[in-house]
């Protein structure tokens, strides 16, 4: 992490910043799109829809999810994450569909002592298996004011983005025998939950429960997706979804230089080069470029 900081690295975080911010942010009603599934009154939308919280106490924790489904698209979400001590909870936000078989597309915010950084935890499941995590940490503090993190989900890759910069690329490499998720409709979800036996320093920090309630925000939602009905999609056909609304078929060069930069100083797990968890060889999809 030191290296991150020289004086070429802060010019290119500068530059990276100032062109996030023209990052459109839409307002999307969070009583029209989403239900409170679980925690009782822990989970709260106000502001006349604009705004939910989640809250965590040593009861339970809370969650919610999309009334639709959807096909492919791009969804986006500010989040404000738990401030001050947040050892022990985790706050995931996630695309899913249901049953073993299922596939998924993960952002987890793993929580930590009071000054030290979060973890980005993010993961991809297939045909209900996953041990695909990228870890990063973040460049900003994400407690302090909202940012923007999204996912493109397109037939061809699966694209991370926090506040429109691309942290990690899941490519599809049905060529070579790797399942994608192209076919199984998904659902948004959040929760915030306590996982004080593993996500913090692999389970050595616990939850101050003095702490507590824990409480996230969520606010402008943008779902620029193909919505699933129960027997087809709201697109006629990928072909028709456009290009500019989810970006361009594949990273242009500033965004594979970001995607890079982001790489190089703030990955700090990738399970593409954990060779000692893959003894006899990584997963075939490591084997291709990245970028």
């Amino acid at each position: 992490m030191g290296s991150s900081w020289n004086g070429v690295s802060m010019l290119v975080l500068v530059g990276l910043v100032v062109n996030s911010l023209v990052v459109v942010a839409f307002a999307g009603d969070f009583y029209q799109d989403f239900d409170l599934t679980w925690g009782d009154n822990r989970g709260k939308i106000f502001n006349g829809g604009k705004l939910l919280s989640l809250s965590l106490d040593r009861v339970s924790g809370s969650g919610f999810q999309s009334k639709k489904e959807y096909l492919f698209g791009r969804i986006d979400m500010q989040l404000k994450l738990v401030s001050g001590n947040s050892a022990g909870t985790v706050t995931a936000y996630y695309l899913s569909s249901q049953g073993p078989t299922h596939d998924e597309i993960d952002f987890e915010f793993l929580g930590n002592l009071s000054g030290d950084p979060y973890i980005l935890h993010t993961n991809v499941y297939t045909q209900g298996k996953g041990n695909r995590e990228q870890q990063f940490y973040l460049w900003f503090d994400p407690t302090r004011n909202f940012h923007t993190y999204s996912i493109i989900w397109k037939p061809q890759h699966i694209i991370f983005l926090v506040d429109n910069i691309p942290i990690r690329v899941f490519k599809n490499a049905e060529s070579i025998g790797v399942p994608f998720p192209k076919s199984q409709p998904m659902r948004i979800y959040s929760s915030l939950w306590n996982a004080d036996d593993w996500a913090t320093r692999g389970g050595l920090v616990k939850t101050d429960w003095t702490k507590a309630p824990f409480t996230a925000y969520y606010r402008n939602f943008n779902a620029n997706a193909c919505a699933w009905s129960g027997t087809a999609s709201s697109c006629a056909s990928t072909s028709s979804i456009s290009d500019d609304a989810w970006e361009t078929n594949e990273l242009d060069a500033p965004g594979r230089r970001r995607l890079r930069w982001v790489q190089k100083y703030f990955m700090i797990y990738n399970y593409c080069t954990d060779l000692k968890r893959f003894p006899q060889g990584v997963p075939p999809e490591c084997k291709r470029p990245r970028f």
